[in-house]
């Protein structure tokens, strides 16, 4: 989950409450937040590579026991770090798929993906407003408050994510498709890598 280790700039976000909810103690469909997120976007190794715009829908699923399922929905474009070639995101020995080694700056491509996860411990404000800079653990606070926790920040079997990169076409590359994916958090997570963004 290295991809989602990542500071977040919030850069507008509109609540929106789900209509038809049958009573005060059951919520058959999710509430949604929807969100502009400009993000650095880090590679298997933990290093800084692109930058990403994201398109973020928050969904809201209130549990019987107080605590709420939450899943992030992402759909991005990201463009590679402006200071010359880096890293390529798949270049990690825990990738074991075939990968390049660098990427130049300035190719362009696509991301979607989700993670999903448990919070407790909060209570659910689709008002909230999270401040600039907006981390994932300061994204959950401004909309759950500060005494929440994310199943997806702590040691916990309760999380699970994918992102799919796709770069665009006729740029020199040797790989446009790098994938990130897994489940757990913490001592428990187990994450897989396959392909790369890679121009060498």
């Amino acid at each position: 989950m290295r991809r989602y280790a990542i500071t977040t700039t919030l850069a507008a976000a509109v609540a929106v409450a789900t209509a038809g909810v049958a009573s005060a103690d059951r919520q058959p469909r999710p509430n949604k937040v929807r969100a502009v997120i400009h993000a650095t976007d880090y590679g298997c190794a933990g290093h800084a590579w692109a930058t990403d715009t994201i398109r973020r829908v928050l969904k809201v699923y209130r549990n019987d026991n107080g605590s709420y399922r939450v899943r992030e929905e992402d759909s991005a474009r990201f463009v590679t770090n402006a200071d010359g070639a880096v890293r390529s995101p798949g270049n990690c020995p825990e990738n074991r798929t075939r990968h390049g080694r660098t990427v130049r700056d300035g190719v362009v491509g696509t991301v979607t993906g989700y993670i999903t996860g448990t919070v407790t411990g909060g209570s659910f404000d689709p008002g909230g407003k999270c401040a600039d800079p907006c981390n994932q653990a300061a994204f959950i606070e401004a909309y759950f408050g500060p005494n929440a926790k994310f199943s997806c920040l702590t040691n916990s079997r309760n999380c699970k994510f994918m992102w799919v990169y796709h770069a665009r076409l006729n740029q020199r590359l040797r790989f446009r498709y790098f994938e990130d994916s897994g489940s757990g958090a913490g001592t428990f997570l187990k994450e897989r890598f396959k392909g790369d963004i890679a121009s060498r």
